[in-house]
C-alpha cells in the first residue's frame, strides 16, 4: 500500500544508502559461472489492450513468469510508434555530437538538485562503492530530465512535486536554438512511454492478483526520470567472455530504483544482466522491443517475490551505442509499503516503508562523489 507524505519515516535515507548497497553486495558476491538456462522472456503485450479482461490477464501471468525468474523481459506490441523510437534516438545523437563543451557544460547536473542535465562520464558512479575502490571511469556519458505536466498526455492533476517536495521548474533543457527538434522529440517519446507504463502498470496489479486500478491512484503526477545515454565504441572491442575483468565499463553494476525500468537501444550491444546464479548474461537485441525490468520499489512491494536485477552496460564493439531508459516511479509523494497480500506469517514483511522521491533522491546523490 502507499501512504501519504505526512507519515514521518526515518528510515528512507538508511534504506536508500545501506540497504541499497547490502543488497546489491549479496547479489554481486555469488560466485559466477552456472549451468542453468537463463532466458530474457519475449512479452507479445498487444493482447492487453483488449477489453477482455481474460487476455489482460493472460499478459499478466506471463509478466508474473517473467518477473519471478529473470527479473527481465522484452515487450513487443507496444504501441509506441517506430517515428517516435527512432526520433528519440536521433535527437540523442545529435545532443551528443552537435553541442559543443561549453554547451553541455551550461546544463551540467551540477547546477541542478535532482542531477537533471547533462552529466559526464567523470561525474558519478552507478555504484557508489566505486568511488572507494577507485574503480576505472564508466565511460557513459548522459542526459537526464523529470515529469513535467506538458510531458503527460493525460494532464496530469497538477499535483506534482520534485523528488524533494519542492514545486519549482527542475529540468534543464538544451536551447531550441541550438537542438531545435530536441524538445519535440522529447516531448513526443515521453508522452507515449509514460502511457505505456501507466498501462502496465494495470498488468504487473493484476499479476499480483491485484485490482487492476490498484496503482491508479498513486500515478496521477508520478515521478518518471528518463535520460539519454551514450556509449563510445570500445577502445579495444573484444567479445563477451566471463573468464575475463573489463577494462571498459560504460555503466557499472546496479539496480533501479523505482517501480520498473523501459528500456528504448539502438542496435549496438551492451546491456549485460546478472541471472540468479551470479552469471553475467548479455541481453539480446529484439527489433522493435522495449527491454522492461523489475526495480526496487517493485521488489519492496512484493517482499522479494519479484527481485529488483542487477545489471550493467559494457559496450564491446567498435560501435556507438545509444539508450533511452524510463524509470517508472509513483507520485513522489507516495509511501512504499509492503503489499498486505505478501505478507504472512511464514513471510514477515522484509522492508520497511519508505518515501518514494526521498528514496529516489538519496540514491541518486549517492552516485556523486559529494555524496
Amino acid at each position: 500500500m502507499a501512504a501519504t507524505m505526512s507519515q514521518p519515516l526515518s528510515v528512507t535515507h538508511t534504506e536508500a544508502r545501506a540497504g541499497a548497497a547490502d543488497y546489491l553486495n549479496s547479489r554481486l558476491s555469488k560466485p559466477t559461472g552456472t549451468t542453468k538456462p537463463f532466458e530474457i522472456p519475449i512479452i507479445d503485450i498487444s493482447p492487453s489492450f483488449s477489453s477482455s479482461l481474460a487476455d489482460r490477464k493472460a499478459v499478466a501471468a506471463k509478466i508474473h513468469s517473467a518477473c519471478t525468474s529473470s527479473g527481465f523481459f522484452h515487450i513487443t506490441g507496444h504501441g509506441v510508434p517506430e517515428t517516435s523510437r527512432s526520433g528519440i534516438l536521433e535527437q540523442a545523437a545529435h545532443f551528443f555530437s552537435d553541442l559543443s563543451p561549453a554547451q553541455k557544460e551550461a546544463l551540467h547536473v551540477k547546477h541542478s538538485r535532482y542531477m537533471f542535465g547533462w552529466e559526464p562520464s567523470t561525474y558519478s558512479y552507478v555504484n557508489p562503492a566505486d568511488w572507494e575502490t577507485g574503480a576505472q571511469p564508466e565511460t557513459k556519458e548522459g542526459f537526464n530530465w523529470g515529469y513535467e505536466t506538458r510531458l503527460d498526455p493525460s494532464g496530469g492533476d497538477g499535483r506534482y512535486r520534485n523528488l524533494d517536495g519542492s514545486s519549482d521548474p527542475a529540468n534543464n533543457w538544451p536551447s531550441s536554438t541550438d537542438l531545435p527538434d530536441f524538445f519535440p522529440a522529447v516531448r513526443d517519446y515521453y508522452g507515449h512511454v509514460l502511457s505505456l507504463a501507466r498501462h502496465l502498470f494495470r498488468l504487473f496489479a493484476l499479476s499480483l492478483d491485484l485490482q487492476e486500478t490498484y496503482f491508479d491512484a498513486m500515478t496521477t503526477h508520478p515521478g518518471g526520470i528518463a535520460r539519454i545515454l551514450y556509449y563510445a565504441p570500445a577502445k579495444n572491442p573484444q567479445p563477451f567472455d566471463l573468464s575475463k575483468t573489463d577494462s571498459e565499463v560504460g555503466l557499472g553494476a546496479h539496480t533501479d530504483y523505482e517501480c520498473f525500468t523501459l528500456l528504448l537501444s539502438s542496435a549496438t550491444p551492451g546491456l549485460e544482466i546478472l541471472s540468479p546464479d551470479g552469471a553475467w548474461t548479455p541481453s539480446p537485441a529484439v527489433e522493435g522491443s522495449f527491454i522492461v525490468n523489475v526495480a526496487d520499489f517493485m521488489m519492496r512491494w512484493t517482499n522479494d517475490r519479484y527481485k529488483s536485477t542487477v545489471h550493467r552496460v559494457v559496450n564491446r564493439t567498435s560501435e556507438a551505442r545509444y539508450s533511452v531508459p524510463f524509470f517508472f516511479s509513483i507520485n513522489y509523494d507516495e509511501v512504499v509499503e509492503t503489499l498486505p497480500g505478501c505478507v504472512d506469517a511464514a513471510n514477515p514483511a522484509k522492508y520497511k516503508p519508505i518515501r518514494a522521491g526521498e528514496y529516489i533522491l538519496e540514491r541518486l546523490m549517492a552516485t556523486t562523489k559529494e555524496g
